[in-house]
């Protein structure tokens, strides 16, 4: 591992940190560079966003401190027992390579995770060092995820907050018993544990701000999660409870969802094959269902077929679907909590309607103007003009609503 260069530990670290998706760089406090002093930035120019073909952001540069761990959970790479090449950054080459992509303008910032390696507290506070040398050492005023760990000290914790945007822990896995099954070293009231305690500080720190305006910050970005989607026998009703559950308890800024990849020598209880990346899609339609259109959990869960969202169709037309007696709505007086049930229609098309119609009563093709389908609205609303009597009454009306296949499924099949 010591006779490795840079160039090569970044090939095997980068491809490492490939199965951790919560790297969005969202919610953080504007900060740049603009004055001329410092480096780097969290918003406007100057920063590249790539996107993978599954659509993640890929902005930051997402690496792992080392993919050597003293742990062995059964659906990672790098657990213990995996027969993968080893590799590990010192403090300086990450702090090194974070400077050198930021001015070549590849990225926005820094993603930092890590295998664990002698114990919590000794990984925990060199990523801490790398990410208090960007900061102290550099000026650097860019963007920095931490992956922390839920066993490292809570002074580590803290020190991780000041210098950090966000703060992530994973969860692993949707349920209790399955991070039993293939991640006995962990236990995941430890996980909630540590997230418990990192709501405090950032609800300490925001209490604090309103006090006093030099208080110091603490993760201003909030902290997110993640969940492998597939690996146990979890369906999308449990993994909705859950992501539920942690919104409600931490308040969470995300919880991501990756679905499983199957890896060499895997244990003989994990699937053979990784899900399809549509049910990744939907449960991230779901959540946003939770997050932005007002749904409970219970009914996104209404909206499964035997604990599993339909891949056919997404999770808003499908609880439509179970729900025909609520619509057809009138887009011209049913009010806007209503209109965001209508599959078809986005927050920012119901604002639209529910301001236009201040004005004069809108009919189907004044809704077609402000969305981006009208074909798939027009069985659930009634506007001037239109009552969808037939259509809305078709017995094959979930074939209708289903979106054509498009080039890039074919080529991702």
């Amino acid at each position: 591992m010591a006779q490795l260069d840079t160039r090569a530990k970044l090939a095997i670290l980068a491809d490492a940190a490939k199965y951790d998706a919560s790297c969005a760089s969202s919610g953080t406090t504007k900060r740049n560079s603009s004055d001329g002093k410092g480096l780097g930035s969290t918003e406007g120019m100057g920063i590249c966003h790539a996107y993978a073909p599954d659509g993640r952001c890929i902005s930051l540069l997402k690496i792992l401190l080392t993919n050597s761990c003293i742990f062995d959970c059964a659906y990672c790479i790098n657990r213990r027992s995996s027969n993968v090449r080893r590799a590990r950054f010192s403090v300086d080459e990450v702090v090194k390579l974070t400077l050198a992509f930021y001015r070549r303008n590849y990225i926005e910032g820094l993603f930092l995770s890590s295998g664990i390696i002698r114990s919590s507290d000794y990984t925990m506070e060199a990523m801490v060092r790398v990410a208090k040398a960007l900061r102290e050492e550099h000026d650097f005023r860019g963007y920095i995820h931490l992956k922390t760990i839920p066993d490292a000290a809570p002074d580590l914790i803290e020190a991780a907050g000041r210098y950090a945007d966000r703060l992530s822990i994973n969860v692993e896995l949707p349920t209790d018993a399955g991070l039993k099954a293939y991640a006995p070293e962990k236990d995941s009231a430890r996980i909630r544990g540590s997230m418990r305690q990192l709501r405090r500080h950032i609800d300490d720190t925001a209490d604090a701000k309103t006090r006093y305006r030099s208080a110091p910050a603490f993760a201003p970005a909030g902290q997110s999660t993640q969940m492998i989607v597939g690996a146990d026998a979890a369906s999308d009703s449990d993994i909705v409870g859950t992501a539920s559950t942690l919104y409600d308890r931490f308040r969470l800024r995300r919880v991501y969802y990756s679905a499983f990849s199957p890896i060499p020598d895997a244990s003989a209880d994990l699937p053979p094959a990784r899900p399809p990346l549509l049910r990744e899609h939907r449960l991230y339609q779901a959540d946003w269902l939770m997050r932005f259109y007002g749904f409970a959990p219970g009914e996104v869960q209404a909206a499964t077929d035997d604990g599993f969202l339909p891949l056919d169709i997404d999770p808003k037309t499908a609880w439509a679907l179970k729900h025909r007696d609520l619509f057809p709505l009138d887009v011209n007086a049913a009010p806007r909590e209503l209109l965001l049930r209508i599959p078809g229609l986005g927050v920012k098309a119901v604002d639209r309607i529910v301001a236009a119609r201040r004005w004069r009563r809108l009919r189907l093709e004044d809704v077609g103007r402000l969305t981006v389908s009208v074909d798939r609205v027009r069985a659930f609303l009634t506007a001037d003009g239109w009552r969808p009597t037939m259509l809305a009454d078709r017995l094959d009306l979930r074939s209708t609503l289903r979106p054509p296949v498009k080039q890039l499924d074919l080529f991702a099949a």
